[in-house]
């Protein structure tokens, strides 16, 4: 299960994604509203944890914004705010649960599986663009009828190219995606992954764009 997850305060965000790992959930990180709605045109996910209380834009609006765009993924509001009048306010938004700071995980790990009870469908593990195919659940990938091995970061990196399905993903992006902590690493760290997977898959295949990022070629 992949969960955006969008706390702007990076000890809670820390601390839950640890959590939620170590249960075997697949965690994105967002810091602020922006941030979460530029997560989720680049990417899939099964749910989202959605602080209320977030810069730049407001927990209430990225959930607006969400349910506005037609998007039923389950979102799960966390907020001090405690009252009966801010938990309808937040369920009437779109949210589909509420859980009020402070909170014990097991509680947030319990609502995370009634969602799942709900019957909302998952998002494929399988990916597949032109000859690649990407498969999460086993971390295979395929190329053109050829198992390819490749390492950890290689296989976030190029899940996530697969799940951009053409479009440019920047390197801030690709950093974030496939490092656990992108301010401290290097950009050249893309540039040799990027070698190493052309290497192995095919030359032409990952395209670099000057001033708009890396995609995969799908035509």
């Amino acid at each position: 299960m992949r969960i955006l997850l969008v706390e702007d305060n990076v000890d809670l965000s820390a601390a839950i994604t640890m959590s939620l790992a170590r249960d075997g959930y697949t965690i994105t990180p967002a810091y602020d509203g922006v941030q979460a709605l530029d997560r989720l045109i680049d990417y899939e996910f099964d749910a989202v944890i959605l602080d209320r209380d977030l810069p730049r834009m407001s927990g209430d609006s990225v959930c607006r914004e969400i349910r506005t765009s037609g998007q039923d993924i389950p979102i799960i509001m966390l907020t001090a705010l405690t009252t009966v009048r801010d938990r309808v306010s937040g369920l009437d938004l779109g949210a589909d649960d509420y859980l009020t700071k402070p909170f014990a995980y097991e509680e947030l790990a319990a609502r995370l599986r009634a969602l799942r009870r709900r019957g909302t469908a998952p998002i494929s593990d399988e990916i597949t663009v032109g000859a690649l195919t990407v498969d999460r659940a086993r971390g295979n990938v395929i190329f053109d009828g050829r198992s390819i091995r490749v390492s950890p970061k290689e296989f976030a990196v190029i899940e996530a190219l697969a799940r951009a399905e053409g479009r440019h993903l920047t390197v801030e992006r690709l950093l974030d995606v496939a490092w656990d902590a992108p301010d401290d690493i290097s950009r050249s760290v893309v540039k040799v992954t990027m070698h190493s997977l052309r290497r192995k898959l095919a030359p032409d295949l990952i395209v670099h764009d000057p001033g708009f990022g890396y995609r995969l070629e799908t035509s």
